[in-house]
């Protein structure tokens, strides 16, 4: 028993510098949710999800969803994260988060997780969620 003990550290020694000790960090990065469009949009609509724009403070000026709730990622990297709890969103609500092409709502989401959210990162980005029927705020 003893044997098989030490047997097993060795294994996972060999393994941490082989892959390093990151890799396990590595196999739980957040991916884009597979909810398609119409999902969310029936989420959202229904109080049971809320939409986050994470693009900066001039893009979102220049257009933004009607439903979204607004905190730039360079303010969420500042922070990580904690910045986000200024929106008060109930925890129970799912969080779509959304940006220019999806880059940074991945990244939004690794820190939001940390909050305990569910958080669900959006690759379409403003344009696409226009053009899928989301409206735009006046």
């Amino acid at each position: 028993m003893i044997q098989r003990f030490f047997g097993t550290c060795i294994v996972f020694a060999t393994l941490v510098s082989m892959f390093g000790s990151n890799s396990i960090a590595q196999v739980t990065k957040p991916m884009h949710t597979k909810d398609d469009l119409k999902t969310v949009k029936l989420a959202v609509e229904s109080g049971k999800a809320v939409l986050l724009d994470v693009r900066e403070k001039s893009e979102w000026e220049n257009g933004h969803l009607k439903d979204a709730k607004f905190m730039p990622m360079s303010e969420l990297s500042k922070t990580k994260g904690e910045s986000f709890l200024k929106l008060k969103i109930d925890k129970k609500q799912v969080v779509y988060i959304h940006c220019g092409a999806g880059v940074r709502a991945l990244k939004a989401c690794e820190l939001l997780k940390l909050e305990g959210y569910d958080v669900r990162a959006l690759k379409p980005g403003f344009s696409d969620l226009l053009d899928a029927g989301f409206p735009e705020a006046k």
